[in-house]
């Protein structure tokens, strides 16, 4: 079954060919979710630079606990999630100034995400973006 998306072609990226195409389309219903339960959650964080949660879904609560450093907690074991972050704005338009980002389960508590942002000097507060698949 062909994807009903169009395929725009991206500024960067090769085009794909007709056959790779097809093939990766037969692919849209064969997936399957590996290791994580029929009741799975993304859930899912928006944090300014000094640990406010702006939005977010299943977050309950964030928490600035030194430079660069947060807890995000959830409603929810999160202990052995998948967790994807990225420094972002918390609000409005615009860009985040660059930094990076990593994120770990934080230790001792089951339902909170332990997340660092550094920039080339060490750590340093950014707004960040934080996915949880749970």
């Amino acid at each position: 079954m062909a994807s009903p998306r169009p395929r725009r072609g991206l500024t960067g990226q090769p085009a794909p060919s007709a056959p790779e195409a097809a093939r990766v389309d037969t692919e849209i219903d064969s997936c399957s979710a590996a290791g994580l339960p029929a009741t799975a959650r993304v859930l899912f964080a928006v944090v300014d630079a000094n640990g406010t949660l702006v939005r977010g879904l299943g977050a309950t609560s964030s928490t600035r606990l030194a430079a660069g450093m947060y807890q995000v907690a959830f409603d929810q074991d999160v202990a052995r999630a998948a967790y994807v972050g990225t420094v972002g704005p918390a609000t409005g338009g615009g860009l985040a100034q660059q930094g990076v980002i990593t994120v770990a389960p934080r230790a001792g508590i089951a339902n909170a995400v332990f997340v660092e942002t550094h920039a080339a000097g060490g750590h340093v507060d950014r707004p960040f973006h934080l996915a949880v698949l749970a």
